[in-house]
């Protein structure tokens, strides 16, 4: 219980102290920031899968990128624009469901990494560990670098679409009655999800990163109805998940991406168990209401 007994040693003193923890809370509010922005439109949207299938649809481009010695944030971008492309591609020429080719370029990515990493070639990739479950108290400046032009590329996407992502999202014919180009707006919120993931997978691991990318704006969906203050809450959800993580992290020596992304679940599971005992207490008073009336 130290973290009521001594509060400032417990919830102060590591990032105070330890550069290695002040940069993996920087890293961890931008990837909060990035991934919570865009997350409010795959929840609202219920676009869950397809987020699910892009992070793990960098992972032959990150493989690919470690052999032959390029940046794995490069390699993880282009498999991400790839798969992006490839969805829509199958989207237009098959009368197909979206799941249905989500689901297959999902499973050809997912192996295609596993036949990289497996062959000859690819027997030297063991660093990957790094990229599939999260080194955030290892980000360098460069990393940090390349979060912050992430998410100002998600929030300047987001703003300049806000409209036309909001139309979409509730009404399809109504988009394009009103001439907000809906299918480019979809393409849009694609390479704007990429770019979340591909981000944030340096902080918290591209396994992990879907947790972010789902748990904080689903938690805040209960909480709120309009869509910025959503936003807003997915974010707020997302740092109070990072900041207990990363302290849980550090004191228990647990790993710190998962960490991290364990804490936004169980805050998310919280908030629905207690929205739904007080759900369940109106309709007992109700009720009674009713049966003293009666």
């Amino acid at each position: 219980m130290e973290f009521l007994t001594d509060p400032v040693a417990w919830w102060f003193d590591p990032f105070a102290t330890n550069v290695f923890m002040q940069r993996a809370l920087y890293a961890g509010l931008l990837a909060v920031l990035t991934t919570s922005v865009v997350g409010t439109w795959v929840v609202l949207r219920g676009m869950s899968f397809l987020g699910d299938a892009l992070a793990h649809g960098v992972l032959p481009g990150i493989a690919l990128a470690f052999i032959i010695g390029v940046h794995t944030t490069i390699g993880a971008f282009v498999a991400a624009i790839v798969m992006v492309w490839g969805i829509n591609m199958i989207r237009r020429c098959s009368p197909l469901p979206d799941d249905t080719s989500i689901g297959v370029l999902f499973v050809g990515f997912l192996a295609l990494a596993v036949a990289i990493m497996s062959s000859s070639s690819g027997a030297y990739t063991g660093d990957l560990n790094r990229f599939l479950f999260g080194s955030i108290t290892g980000v360098s400046t460069a990393d940090l670098r390349r979060q912050i032009i992430a998410a100002g590329i998600s929030l300047g996407g987001v703003a300049v679409f806000y409209r036309a992502f909001l139309v979409m999202t509730f009404d399809y014919a109504q988009a394009q009655v009103l001439g907000l180009r809906p299918r480019l707006a979809h393409g849009v919120l694609l390479v704007l999800l990429a770019t979340s993931i591909v981000a944030s997978f340096e902080a918290v691991g591209n396994l992990l990163v879907f947790a972010f990318l789902i748990a904080p704006p689903a938690t805040a969906v209960l909480l709120v109805r309009r869509v910025p203050r959503i936003m807003a809450a997915a974010v707020a959800v997302g740092i109070a998940s990072v900041v207990v993580g990363l302290l849980t992290s550090y004191h228990y020596d647990t790993a710190a991406g998962a960490t991290m992304a364990l804490t936004a679940v169980v805050v998310f599971l919280a908030v629905l168990t207690v929205k739904a005992l007080l759900q369940a207490l109106a309709g007992s008073r109700g009720r009674a209401r009713a049966a003293a009336a009666a």
